[in-house]
């Protein structure tokens, strides 16, 4: 086997969020920085929508209902 191919581990890099906020996790870099974190993402914080482009969201819904008046003839 090959001697010194892995990187070197870093048991405490910090990780810098876009909203500001930071933790410690272990890593092979010594800082990194992410633009969403569990303190910020929606899914996380309770503050989940959907987003909508352009009604996507309607017109599949009504292409739904019209299925389903089609299967419930």
């Amino acid at each position: 086997m090959k001697t010194d191919v892995h990187p070197a581990y870093i048991a405490e890099s910090k990780v810098t969020c876009a909203c500001g906020n930071s933790f410690v996790v272990g890593s092979t870099k010594e800082a990194i920085s992410v633009e969403i974190c569990s303190a910020c993402h929606p899914f996380y914080t309770g503050g989940d929508k959907l987003m909508d482009t352009a009604g996507r969201v309607e017109r599949f819904k009504s292409r739904q209902a019209a299925s389903a008046k089609k299967q419930g003839k």
